[in-house]
């Protein structure tokens, strides 16, 4: 008996330790399995729709949604564009009208040029528009909706000495002296004291009629202008700068009764409008479920490859996971919903806001057009380029970033030396867009032909200033920025040939050789899923 135990000891501890290995042989084959297919879920993850479409069999919904998209935002804009157009358009001449009609002898001067030197002028120029408004036979085409407001600002107390030829201003406060005026009789105890005078306005509100949209069948639009017309004399130089501004209010003008019309038109834009924001509304959706998506599974890649192989992932590997394009699709349907709605408030005379409603319809859709690149992208020929301003865009910015020091410094230095004796430097704005036109070969010769009347030290001054911001920047800055977009193309071309990854994330991805044709996606995502540790599968 105890010969018999004795060998059926060893055979038991044999036994044991085959258990062992096929149970650790078992174990590698399972993580095995868990590696290959996250590895092929990452490589799903980062397909194009077409290949995706093979690999699982699923419409591309986003890509058709996405090309939808860029012909019904097109049709809108161009739709608004030309409303937007033909109102401007009105505003525009009606303004030139109001220049001529309200002010005496206009001749279709420069915004700006036009002023008055002597008293007589200025009380000539006010009874002008007065009789203009009140007398004139012409008040048939204007309809007054409000009195007349003449509004004068002035200086507190002044006393002038002639001897010491000095101003003294004792109370240093602007006053404002309105005087409503229905007829010319109301203006005859009505005079100005010039030595205290700062600006003279002349408030009016004219109503006219927009009769383009008749021709449609639509009803006309009624336009409020609140005319302000305004004498400056705040500079004291004698020379008192006359200009004509207006605000306008629109709306529907509902009394009128146009034969034939119809709001069968309205309907239409509206029903339009209204599928214009479902459609941007569902791509909102779709685009924020990918990009949720891809952050969650930025997270579990994180984990598994601390798990599996003990190593942090980078930053930029990490950030590939958030699509940038989609980013970009995001903000386009939110501008394109706000917009819509804003121009159905336009078309419904609720609202007048034009000038916002082009800006986010603009700039949504400039971001649709720019967003066709993406798909440009899924040919190798033109996804080098993509990749190109993908890799140069961190460097650029660092350096436009030191190059706008220097650029800056020149415009503060223009602005103060070179203002006064050159309008293109005049104020801070002018000299950016002066200097920027510089850059670009712009307007160079009538730039340094202006300085060519000043003193001899501005003279010298504004030649060294203009030859060395030229040379810098146009031989120095701008060639090591093209260098620097070029040396990031032959990286990237590089690459490309010789098959580098570039990334560890890449690099992972890159040992999958399942093409999107062999079937061995479709698995579900979830059991891909299940596991991204050792510990979560394997105890």
């Amino acid at each position: 008996m105890e010969d018999r135990e004795q060998l059926l000891t060893p055979r038991s501890e044999e036994a044991r330790l085959n258990g062992l290995c096929r149970w650790s042989a078992h174990t590698q084959g399972l993580q095995a399995k868990v590696v290959e297919d996250f590895r092929r879920r990452l490589k799903y993850f980062f397909m194009n729709p077409c290949e995706k479409y093979k690999a699982r069999g699923r419409k591309p919904w986003k890509l058709m949604l996405q090309i939808l998209k860029i012909a019904i935002i097109t049709v809108q804009l161009v739709s608004f564009g030309l409303s937007n157009e033909m109102m401007v358009t009105f505003k525009d001449e009606n303004l030139m009208t109001f220049r001529h009609l309200f002010l005496k002898g206009y001749k279709d001067h420069r915004v700006g040029s036009y002023a008055l030197y002597t008293k007589d002028d200025v009380y000539d120029h006010i009874y002008y528009i007065i009789n203009t408004v009140t007398l004139d036979p012409r008040r048939q085409f204007i309809i007054t909706l409000s009195p007349l407001k003449l509004q004068t600002g002035f200086w507190g107390t002044l006393i002038y000495s002639e001897k010491s030829l000095f101003l003294y201003l004792y109370s240093p406060k602007l006053h404002s002296a309105p005087l409503m005026v229905k007829k010319m009789s109301d203006l005859q105890c009505f005079s100005l004291l010039f030595c205290r005078l700062l600006s003279v306005s002349v408030n009016l509100t004219l109503k006219t009629i927009n009769l383009q949209t008749v021709r449609h069948h639509e009803l006309p639009d009624c336009y409020d202008f609140h005319i302000m017309i305004t004498f400056d004399n705040r500079a004291h130089s004698g020379k008192i700068k006359v200009d004509v501004k207006n605000d306008v209010r629109i709306y529907e003008c509902r009394d009128w009764n146009v034969e034939g019309t119809s709001d069968e038109n309205d309907y239409l834009l509206l029903s339009f409008d209204s599928v214009v924001i479902l459609a941007c509304f569902a791509s909102l959706i779709l685009c924020t479920r990918s990009v949720v998506n891809g952050i969650q599974l930025q997270f579990e890649f994180n984990t598994f490859f601390h798990a599996y192989y003990n190593k942090i992932v980078s930053w930029s590997d990490r950030m590939e996971f958030v699509n940038g394009w989609y980013i970009l699709i995001i903000v386009s349907d939110t501008l394109t919903i706000a917009g819509s709605a804003l121009k159905i408030g336009i078309q419904t005379k609720y609202l007048t806001n034009y000038d916002v409603c082009s800006i986010l319809l603009g700039t949504a859709t400039m971001l649709v057009w720019v967003g066709v690149i993406r798909y440009l992208g899924f040919f190798k020929k033109y996804n080098i380029l993509i990749l190109t301003l993908r890799a140069a865009f961190p460097n650029v910015i660092r350096f436009c970033c030191c190059a706008a020091m220097i650029y800056l410094g020149y415009c503060f230095c223009g602005w103060i030396v070179l203002g006064p004796h050159h309008d293109k430097f005049r104020t801070l704005d002018k000299v950016t867009e002066c200097l920027f036109s510089l850059i670009n070969g712009d307007d160079m010769y009538a730039t340094f032909l202006k300085m060519r009347d000043n003193s001899y030290m501005v003279w010298l001054f504004s030649r060294l200033y203009l030859y060395s911001f030229i040379s810098l920047f146009i031989y120095m800055v701008l060639s090591l920025f093209i260098a620097l977009i070029t040396d990031t193309y032959e990286t990237i071309k590089h690459h490309q040939q010789e098959k580098v990854p570039v990334s560890q994330l890449q690099a992972f991805i890159a040992e999958c050789r399942d093409q999107p044709e062999s079937g061995r996606y479709q698995t579900d995502e979830d059991s891909a899923s299940c596991c991204v540790s050792p510990c979560c599968c394997f105890g």
